[in-house]
């Protein structure tokens, strides 16, 4: 069953200080074909740096990216949620914030990431695992949900 964050989300998360040239960043953007990096200070996680902040950071100062500090890009606070929680809630919650990338933390510790690619990337199951909780309801309580 696929109900979790935790079975959709992807472990392995890009991450640079604070204090990083934007250039590092989007550097590791194309080294490791990935849309965004998350932001830490002191190694906790602070904010997320996408390709857009990075499009929008350079146009408006007009600077190198490595002159533009990552912090000042970085779009923060950061979003996050825990592994433990449904999918559906995420899926509301990355509606709600405007999202298109969580960050997927317990404590203070990143986990992973939670994109909607992802979500599309498991749709399928997704879908099975709502219609099996579904019928398996139904079976339990002997009503029939349309």
């Amino acid at each position: 069953m696929c109900a979790r964050i935790a079975d959709v989300m992807t472990e392995d998360v890009v991450s640079a200080e604070n204090t990083t040239s934007l250039e590092t960043v989007a550097e590791r953007m194309l080294r490791h074909e990935i849309g965004s990096v998350v932001i830490t200070n002191d190694d906790v996680p602070y904010g997320i740096v996408t390709e857009t902040d990075v499009i929008h950071a350079s146009y408006r100062t007009g600077k190198p990216l490595s002159e533009i500090a990552t912090k000042s890009a970085a779009s923060h606070p950061l979003v996050t949620v825990e592994p433990e929680q449904p999918v559906r809630l995420v899926v509301e919650r990355m509606r709600d914030e405007r999202v298109k990338k969580l960050v997927v933390v317990a404590g203070l510790e990143v986990r992973g990431i939670v994109t909607t690619h992802d979500l599309v990337d498991h749709y399928g199951e997704l879908t099975r695992d709502v219609r099996e909780i579904r019928e398996n309801r139904e079976r339990r309580t002997g009503s029939v949900s349309k």
